[in-house]
């Protein structure tokens, strides 16, 4: 695990304000680059992939080598922990992922915490590989799904849906949900704790499905599981920086960044700056939030709210990203772009 020293991005996450954002993209490591996919036809699927060591180091470092950017971010998924419990975890091509349904928190006990973050080992030695490899100035983020958001995909068995089924057992069946809830996030706590032994900087929680939720419903699903998750870090000796991801928490965030104990919030395409900087406390590292369809599109607007959005956060630690991750299709000359108007103005 690598001291702030002179990783920029690490500094930000800990508080410090940068007269120029540090910089890194959501899923820049994959399908928009020529080098990912070469690497990627390689593999005989998705999840051989991520268990490869040699290849989710390579994708991991790829960005980075390509844009020098600020942060490295860990080349895996997040059922990965599903996978590691016992649960049958595939990707189909054109599909996405599909996951064992579970009926109850029994079906996730066959596998001990412990003995699924052992299960995991290949993740670490992928994080100690590019720990290694990775320029001292660059900043490694480790990353796991929330207790929400994974436990949804053991409920729904997929993520294209309505999700109405995992909502339900929210109304329905909250104490079920929450001993699910409670299974992953233990199990998560161990995954993400290897991590930072192996040299993770900071790690972040993703919650891709937070979006819509009642807000009595947001509180019982996304702000008490991420309280208990990143409390059980910090019991397990965890000190990094946790970035915590709520997308589409809306009028929420201001909930999440002050009761859930994260270190920084990532924001989504549609977090409004003002209202961000009226919640969120000044101190708070804040991470985002173009939209990625502007990055595919570029032109004088892309420039336009890429300077809107430093001006924005001049005030505070700030880590420029995207409000969602990066798309197949976005040009490469565009996030160059981006790249220099951070680094040159």
């Amino acid at each position: 695990m690598g001291t702030a020293g002179t990783k920029k991005l690490l500094k930000v996450l800990q508080g410090e304000t940068a007269e120029r954002p540090p910089v890194w993209m959501m899923r820049q490591a994959g399908r928009h680059l020529p080098e990912y996919l070469e690497l990627r036809a390689r593999a005989k699927d998705f999840l051989d992939f991520c268990y490869t060591p040699s290849m989710a180091a390579e994708a991991t470092l790829q960005p980075v080598r390509r844009y020098g950017m600020d942060g490295a971010i860990l080349f895996a998924d997040i059922l990965l922990v599903l996978d590691a419990m016992g649960l049958s975890v595939e990707f189909e091509k054109g599909t996405g992922p599909l996951v064992e349904k579970v009926s109850g928190p029994s079906d996730l006990s066959r596998v001990p915490a412990v003995k699924a973050a052992d299960r995991l080992s290949p993740v670490y030695e992928t994080v100690s590989r590019v720990r290694e490899a990775l320029p001292g100035e660059t900043t490694l983020i480790g990353f796991a799904g929330s207790p929400w958001t994974v436990s949804l995909y053991a409920i729904e068995g997929r993520g294209k849906t309505d999700k109405s089924d995992a909502w339900r057992w929210a109304h329905g069946r909250p104490d079920d949900l929450a001993a699910v809830m409670d299974q992953v996030s233990e199990a998560t706590v161990e995954y993400l704790a290897r991590q930072v032994e192996a040299g993770a900087d900071a790690v972040m929680l993703f919650d891709s499905w937070a979006e819509g939720l009642p807000d009595n419903i947001f509180r019982e699903v996304i702000i008490t599981p991420t309280r208990k998750l990143v409390a059980g870090l910090r019991g397990r000796g965890v000190t990094v920086p946790v970035i915590g991801f709520p997308r589409g928490a809306g009028v929420m965030i201001g909930e999440y960044a002050t009761e859930t104990g994260v270190t920084a919030v990532g924001l989504d395409t549609a977090a409004v700056p003002a209202y961000v900087n009226e919640v969120l406390p000044e101190e708070m590292p804040v991470q985002g939030h173009l939209d990625p369809l502007l990055l595919i599109e570029g032109g004088e607007r892309m420039d336009a709210r890429v300077r809107e959005l430093v001006a924005a956060y001049s005030g505070r630690p700030h880590v420029f990203n995207l409000g969602h991750g990066i798309r197949p299709e976005t040009p490469i000359a565009n996030v160059e772009r981006v790249l220099n108007i951070l680094r040159e103005g």
